[in-house]
């Protein structure tokens, strides 16, 4: 017998049900029943909507009309790759995503940092003020932010017209639907954006804090500067924490919803800038009712997301480091 067959043999033996004794049985279903309530809500809330959405993907599917569903096979994606509206609202997605991943993600580590000082008085305090916004409901912190960047009486134009810039009034800097200027509402969303950088601040932060003091003495005493030690020894001690709030960030742009949903009410304005993929797909879906469509968009999302997702795993070989890892 090879050693493949010997191997093989044993593992069957090892998780054979019939050779366990009856005390590893016990133990099995106990963490079976510990375990059971977990795996009832993922087969009831998440596995049977998945396949059932599948299913729904290849039938013209209307909600209004259940009984008149019908099987029409690969239809949808076709319709999926001729529609000119899915496309612009994947590019108006990636193009977001650029722009606001880098804002958020290294706002939320400089916070952190600056927060983790121990030169900075009254961290604690500061520490409750920048994780409080995250408390407020989505939906009502975006209605304050509308008002925020409001082109006549928002506090953005009035401070910069301390600078002596005519940005007030219906000609003047209209963050939120600017024409002339379409893409200017990236940049407003990014602002909003900020406003939750409390979580991604928080985890970072407890990161942190979980790097030895002996590390930065020893840098110290080899003359590093500030800069040095964050690039040589922070980055890459807290780079785990970093590359979870990476994959993270990325998943909730690709399904950024509410603030445009919110401000807009799905028109997309101004110039289709805000015409958000989650946006189309939930018109297709639960505004026009055709829920087989709507299907279809959202398994090619959840495409797109899979796909960026181990992208962003197997890049993290070169550039995550775990404690005890041998890699040189």
């Amino acid at each position: 017998m090879d050693m493949v067959s010997a191997f093989s043999e044993v593992r069957k033996e090892r998780f054979s049900w019939r050779n366990w004794s009856p005390a590893r049985r016990r133990e099995a279903l106990w963490g079976l029943g510990f375990i059971s309530p977990w795996l009832i809500g993922f087969l009831i809330f998440y596995l049977a909507p998945m396949i059932a959405s599948l299913v729904f993907s290849t039938m013209n599917f209307e909600l209004t009309k259940p009984d008149g569903a019908t099987f029409i096979g690969l239809q949808n994606w076709q319709r999926l790759l001729n529609d000119d509206t899915m496309w612009l609202a994947m590019s108006v997605t990636f193009v977001f995503a650029i722009i606001s991943l880098p804002i958020g993600m290294i706002s939320a580590f400089l916070l952190a940092v600056l927060l983790n000082s121990a030169n900075l008085m009254g961290r604690s305090l500061f520490r409750t003020l920048y994780y409080a916004p995250t408390m407020v409901p989505l939906i009502a912190s975006t209605l304050i932010w509308a008002q925020v960047l409001n082109p006549s009486d928002g506090w953005i134009n009035r401070f910069i017209e301390i600078f002596g810039f005519d940005v007030r009034g219906v000609d003047g800097l209209r963050w939120l639907n600017d024409p002339a200027h379409p893409n200017l509402v990236f940049i407003a969303y990014s602002f909003i954006g900020l406003w939750t950088i409390g979580n991604a601040m928080l985890i970072n932060l407890s990161a942190l804090q979980g790097v030895p003091s002996e590390l930065y003495d020893a840098a110290r005493v080899d003359g590093a500067s500030w800069l040095n030690r964050l690039w040589s020894i922070t980055i890459p001690m807290v780079s785990p924490v970093i590359f979870y709030n990476l994959v993270l960030s990325v998943i909730g742009l690709l399904q950024y919803f509410i603030v445009p949903w919110v401000l807009t009410g799905g028109s997309g304005d101004p110039e289709g800038r805000t015409m958000f993929y989650m946006i189309h797909f939930f018109k297709q879906g639960f505004i026009f009712n055709k829920l087989g469509y709507g299907a279809t968009l959202a398994w090619l999302m959840f495409a797109v997301a899979l796909v960026i997702t181990v992208m962003l795993f197997g890049s993290a070989r070169y550039w995550v480091h775990y404690a005890g890892d041998s890699r040189s």
